[in-house]
């Protein structure tokens, strides 16, 4: 599935890629610095949830989940919350979540018919299906489309995230303070004209998120996606060990190679699937999004976690100077 790099004109891109990735570091330190004066636990959460014994240690602090007796129906049919999570304990990935036809229709219209902001930029505003004009008007790759707060105005998207499924799964996995932190959708667009400091900026190679000490993420597919659209892949198992290596350097991201290498290439998972698709997943665990080659893909995430959300920005979202 994946390409291995063996030579040394190989070693010296990645060396490149490398001062590329701190150079993006270092302009997202008025964002780094605006999160510790938001909320000063952040900073200790950035530096050491990404080694194992820390993680494992402020995993004790999980709350049981309490019994309870709702009797909310789930939109997902009759799958047990406690099984779900004892697969995501297992492999830190869970297939086999469907959207209701209805809701999925009516979270893709919305998706079509609201503008998106591209790249993250809130000046970069436009259609889905107007990418290619607005590639030319703003003289731009744009390779992604993010509704960021507007995805509270659509009642299907707030009935996924309602749902008691997602919080029971949630708890059973990550204790019973879990809570909901953030909902979003977007575009994944294919371009011609990405260059690799495009492609680097974004999520196309193997990452894990650390956006709180314990994290699980729901994703939901709202356009087929085959091979040619963008599929998300998961590194099974990837969740619970971590290469030394990797948890002593601030860098999330690592070349597939070296990824694959260490957990093995049967290890990922590429996630295909019809409109409508849905998983969860650990994000701690090694995972990307690969580029929409043909046709472009809506995605659908519902996050929680154990801190106190932000309240200031959206995902992915920088602080504007």
């Amino acid at each position: 599935m994946f390409d291995t790099p063996k030579s040394k004109s190989n070693d010296l891109e990645t060396i490149a890629r490398s001062g590329g990735a701190f150079r993006r570091m270092a302009a997202r330190v008025p964002t780094y610095l605006t999160d510790v004066r938001e909320n000063p636990a952040w900073l200790p959460m950035f530096l050491l949830a990404r080694t194992m014994p820390f993680r494992k240690a402020h995993w004790l602090t999980a709350k049981p989940v309490r019994s309870t007796d709702d009797a909310t129906p789930s939109m997902f049919g009759n799958l047990q919350a406690e099984a779900i999570a004892t697969e995501l304990r297992r492999t830190g990935i869970f297939a086999g979540l469907t959207l209701p036809a209805p809701i999925r229709e009516e979270i893709a219209r919305f998706g079509r018919e609201t503008p998106c902001f591209g790249n993250f930029e809130r000046k970069v505003e436009f259609l889905a299906d107007e990418h290619a004009d607005a590639e030319r008007r703003f003289g731009r790759t744009i390779l992604s489309g993010h509704h960021f707060e507007r995805v509270l105005q659509c009642d299907a998207a707030l009935a996924v995230q309602r749902d008691p499924l997602l919080l029971n799964v949630a708890r059973h996995y990550l204790g019973g303070q879990a809570t909901l932190i953030t909902t979003r959708t977007w575009w994944s667009f294919p371009t011609k004209s990405a260059s690799e400091a495009d492609l680097s900026r974004a999520s196309f190679k193997f990452h894990f998120d650390l956006d709180d000490w314990r994290m699980l993420k729901f994703f939901f597919y709202l356009t087929d996606v085959d091979a040619d659209a963008g599929p998300h892949v998961y590194v099974r198992g990837s969740h619970n060990r971590r290469r030394v290596k990797h948890q002593l350097t601030l860098l999330v991201g690592h070349p597939a190679d070296e990824v694959l290498g260490f957990y093995g290439e049967d290890s990922a998972i590429t996630m295909i699937g019809n409109a409508g698709t849905g998983f969860v997943e650990d994000p701690f665990g090694f995972h990307m999004g690969t580029l929409a080659k043909q046709s472009p893909r809506l995605m659908m995430e519902v996050g929680f976690g154990v801190s106190k959300p932000s309240n200031r920005r959206y995902h992915g979202e920088p602080v504007v100077r």
